[in-house]
């Protein structure tokens, strides 16, 4: 069994939150592992469609894009019909062709703010990777090479200040810690006792080496 085999689970067993659909936001820092997370977690879930905030941001809108994401994809959803967006073109700085975003059981979105406040209301998890900023930073800029570098710098600062006004990680229901060998669920600042709540007591005290999922 996949060690997120059983949160995938229990994501599925999750009421509807947008329409039909279960949205299940993957927040973290730049550079903390939610992309790779997320693909893994949409395998787990058998093939989840995966809705990647850098194609809603653009350079001149790094955190501006709620408006864009409501109609492209929240009310869509909403209404139990399948999201389409316009990916961002990073390197060409421009709006791409229409892709769809289908209303599955379980979508996962994922990138700095997607637990912000204005979509709070339609999640139906939020999870947060559990990885400190300058750690985070400091992978991103590996990841991305000297070319980056006064990107990252514009990107670390409307970072600072978007967590500042609008926290994620005070309402996250699960924090993700990377392990040697797959990931760590603890219990978020937002998570309650319950029969569908994805860990347990038992569980969140596992050896890094097993991961309780």
């Amino acid at each position: 069994m996949d060690d997120l085999d059983r949160p995938a689970a229990a994501l599925r067993a999750l009421p509807p939150s947008c329409g039909p659909v279960r949205l299940i936001a993957v927040d973290g820092h730049a550079g903390s592992g939610k992309s790779t997370f997320a693909a893994r977690l949409a395998a787990a879930l058998g093939g989840a469609p995966v809705l990647h905030l850098d194609d809603i941001a653009t350079h001149d809108e790094l955190f501006a894009w709620t408006g864009r994401l409501r109609v492209q994809v929240l009310e869509p959803l909403a209404r139990g019909e399948d999201a389409r967006i316009h990916p961002y073109d990073w390197n060409r700085r421009c709006f791409g062709p229409t892709r769809p975003l289908p209303a599955a059981p379980v979508v996962l979105i994922e990138g700095v703010g997607a637990g912000r406040r204005a979509l709070r209301p339609h999640l139906a998890s939020l999870l947060w990777m559990e990885r400190g900023a300058e750690e985070s930073w400091e992978r991103g800029r590996h990841r991305d090479g000297p070319a980056q570098d006064a990107f990252w710098a514009g990107w670390t600062a409307a970072e600072t200040r978007h967590f500042a006004a609008d926290p994620s990680r005070p309402f996250a229901d699960v924090l993700v810690q990377e392990c040697a060998q797959g990931y760590e669920w603890l219990p978020g600042p937002a998570a309650t006792a319950g029969a569908d709540q994805i860990v347990t007591e038992s569980d969140r005290f596992a050896h890094p080496s097993r991961p309780p999922y």
